[in-house]
């Protein structure tokens, strides 16, 4: 950074920003500042006030009276989206907000438009995409139809989009949540390059590793206050959940321990054309079994077929040795099959039904009386043992699911599968969009239920999650599985490099 007073190193500022909700406070005088060309982190659980900040920076939400926000040295008391718009902050959200039945040109171009002509000249609108993206050496049809393309270059198409609207302020918000690792490396060297131009990043995610590796200064949020902002080099994964939390939280790897050797489950040369090919291998009883690989590597595939739905075209299952045949959910919860799928909100949960109503839905004809009526008292008791156990937070089991935080919905999801006491519980993605207190509770729950004999399949794309969670890994890509690994003989490094290596590796054990 060039040298300066602090006015202009400075691009936004904010003082003593506050903002209530009814008597519930989101952001108790907060302070952030934002330099020219740096790429600044935000970090919290969910409910710490990140979303509350950005839609007050981005003009969305007015704070309240005796607060600054302060931009290349204009203050403002609060901002309209125009404002803040014309004086350069924009955000990437998370669903990118991009028009998919309009080319890669529109999208980039259309804010300019926007912003200066009401008439439509296409071969400018062509010209301004193909130089933002040259200017990030991005390679993209500029015809195309956004909808048709994949979601890492919506991403980039979002983010020029910012750019040739000349952007001096960009918000990233969680945007590493539907990539691969390569497509995270290539956004991390774009949003190098943006630093570069003197544009700023806020960067904001519950991946603790992706900050620490983009990061310059980190600002971290809990219950609405500002806990502290560090510079990178003060940073360590277990001092940044310390200030999320106020909770020390230990990182560490899980060991399993076999009593015996019994296999619970395995799979023979189980194929679905289009999908997965020959994939076989065996699962042991109180095992946690790690199945990782990029978007497109056919796991969530595999694991639909495990709980029969998704039927292969050829190969065998068996449990405990019995050949089975999965032709529906209904047959692999009869062998005992639980699954948590990685879309909780509309395949694991009926989000409008009370908690109670979610848990009880798996054991509903155990909850059957002489009348074949449900037993309202057994069902309320079962429903309050279950919060118990997984330390569910909710002020009563009535309420509707929709209303608890991401966390606590995915413990209602693995709560009700428990109840069909299962031998086997696949879950895909367990931890996706969930703080870092919510995913150590998770972790420590997969650990509890391995430990009491259920044999666990946790499917992830997030290497330390799988690495310090499981005894074995798999490794697939392209359907199929690449190579068979032990957790305890492997570093992060070496896994992201089986992960994205070309070469087919040979199984360890």
């Amino acid at each position: 950074m060039p040298g300066g007073d602090k006015v202009n190193e400075t691009f936004l500022e904010v003082k003593n920003i506050n903002k209530s909700y009814g008597g519930v406070i989101a952001l108790s005088n907060v302070d952030l500042d934002i330099k020219k060309g740096e790429i600044h982190c935000l970090v919290g659980e969910n409910g710490s006030g990140k979303s509350t900040l950005v839609k007050i920076i981005t003009g969305v939400v007015e704070p309240e009276l005796g607060g600054e926000i302060i931009i290349e040295g204009v203050k403002f008391s609060k901002l309209t989206p125009l404002e803040a718009f014309k004086r350069g902050i924009q955000v990437v959200h998370q669903d990118f907000s991009l028009f998919p039945n309009l080319s890669v040109a529109e999208n980039i171009s259309i804010a300019q438009y926007i912003k200066h002509s009401k008439v439509i000249h296409w071969n400018r609108m062509k010209k301004i995409a193909k130089e933002t993206l040259d200017k990030l050496e991005i390679n993209l049809p500029i015809d195309a139809l956004v909808g048709s393309l994949p979601i890492a270059e919506q991403q980039l198409i979002a983010i020029c989009r910012a750019l040739a609207s000349e952007a001096k302020l960009i918000i990233m918000d969680e945007p590493t949540s539907s990539l691969t690792r390569e497509e995270v490396i290539h956004l991390f060297n774009i949003l190098r390059t943006l630093k570069e131009k003197g544009i700023s990043i806020l960067f904001i995610s519950h991946k603790l590793d992706e900050i620490l590796e983009i990061g310059e200064r980190i600002t971290i949020l809990r219950d609405g206050k500002k806990i502290a902002t560090i510079n990178i080099n003060e940073a360590s994964k277990q001092k940044l959940t310390y200030l999320m939390t106020g909770k020390e939280i230990f990182y560490q790897k899980y060991f399993y321990k076999p009593n015996n050797k019994e296999i619970v489950l395995e799979v023979k040369n189980l194929s679905k054309k289009g999908q997965y090919k020959n994939i076989s291998f065996k699962l042991y009883k109180g095992e946690v079994l790690g199945i990782v690989g990029p978007l497109g590597s056919g796991k969530t595939e595999l694991a639909l077929s495990l709980f029969g739905m998704n039927p292969p075209n050829s190969g065998e299952i068996y449990i405990k040795g019995k050949f089975v045949e999965l032709k529906s959910n209904i047959d692999a919860i009869n062998q005992g099959i639980g699954y948590i799928p990685e879309d909780r909100l509309n395949q694991g949960l009926v989000l409008n039904q009370s908690i109670e109503n979610n848990i009880s839905i798996t054991i509903l004809k155990k909850l059957l009386n002489r009348l074949k009526l449900i037993d309202s008292l057994r069902k309320k008791e079962i429903t309050k043992e279950a919060i118990r156990k997984f330390n569910i937070k909710t002020p009563s089991i009535k309420i509707p699911v929709k209303n608890l935080s991401g966390g606590n919905q995915q413990k209602v999801v693995i709560a009700k599968w428990f109840l069909i006491q299962p031998q086997i519980l696949i879950m895909d993605s367990p931890t996706i969009g969930i703080d870092v207190l919510a995913k150590n509770s998770i972790y420590e729950t997969i650990r509890e239920l391995a430990s009491h004999g259920v044999s666990i399949i946790l499917i992830s794309e997030e290497i330390p999650e799988v690495l310090n969670n499981c005894n074995r890994i798999l490794v697939m890509r392209k359907g199929k599985i690449m190579g068979e690994f032990l957790s305890e003989k492997m570093t992060e490094e070496e896994l992201y490099q089986k992960v994205w290596s070309k070469e087919i590796e040979v199984s360890i054990s």
